[in-house]
């Protein structure tokens, strides 16, 4: 059986359609590395680092050390979200909601896939929630069977929950079991991030306030990035995400000590 040939580097490709290539590669894969790049297309290192900076300056890259990372997109306001793939995100929320224990308190932020994962909790655990979410508040508060305190301050329609400096405030005198903190972006190189100061500073204190973290994420967030850290992966204990996941984007997570879990089948 003859053996395949190897590709041959693509040295001869015109600029303008390495550029293409790299940015095909960057949207399947979710990130590319200079040095791998340099080597597949039989260019140097400068060629691409060059590449990569008018990717950078046109938006369809986020450039970072050794390489780049597929840009998250900048969310839509919560009222928009709330309506856009409710299967998957319920999928995500049933396989989150096994985490819980019987009698826990819960931090939950505001978010359409975590306000799904408060329309699954159980009823009968003797939970105690307490969100930054209006809506999720309510949400829980129409299906009874909940202790909910809702975290005070300034709100933001956008984001659909109070953040500011009060909302930090009260966070800091709270302990909770676990925490969902919502998710605009996480990777892991670098851990979850977000696209607002202020929004990822409450999200940190939620973090600080809790003994776990269990990030809930769909596909797109995965490997993206946003503008402002929110924490290290060392401050992620779990991370849940669509069954459509791929494998090596699942061992980038669970060979950094990130236990994840897989949803089922939608």
């Amino acid at each position: 059986m003859a053996k395949p040939v190897p590709a041959l580097p693509e040295s001869g490709v015109l600029p303008e359609e390495r550029q293409q290539r790299i940015l095909a590669r960057l949207r399947n894969d979710g990130r590319v590395v200079a040095v791998e790049l340099a080597a597949a297309f039989g260019v140097s290192e400068d060629s691409i680092r060059r590449d990569l900076r008018e990717l950078a300056a046109h938006g369809l890259c986020k450039r970072v050390y050794g390489g780049a990372l597929l840009p998250a997109a900048t969310p839509a306001p919560l009222k928009q979200r709330r309506g856009e793939h409710p299967a998957r995100k319920l999928m995500l929320a049933r396989k989150a909601v096994e985490l819980v224990r019987r009698g826990q308190t819960l931090l939950i932020d505001t978010g359409s896939t975590n306000a799904a994962i408060a329309s699954v909790l159980p009823t009968d655990a003797g939970l105690t929630v307490i969100t930054n979410a209006p809506h999720i508040a309510q949400l829980l508060l129409d299906r009874e069977g909940f202790d909910v305190l809702l975290i005070g301050g300034r709100v933001d329609a956008g984001i659909g929950g109070t953040i500011g400096a009060q909302a930090v405030e009260q966070v800091r005198r709270l302990r909770a079991d676990l925490c969902f903190p919502g998710a605009c972006a996480i990777d892991a190189a670098h851990g979850l991030w977000g696209f607002d100061s202020e929004e990822a500073l409450f999200k940190r204190a939620m973090i600080e306030a809790s003994d776990e973290t269990v990030v809930v994420a769909t596909d797109d967030k995965l490997g993206a990035v946003a503008t402002h850290q929110v924490a290290e992966l060392s401050r992620v204990q779990h991370l849940v995400v669509e069954h459509s996941a791929d494998r090596a984007t699942r061992s980038a997570f669970t060979t950094r000590g990130v236990a994840v879990h897989r949803a089922e089948v939608g």
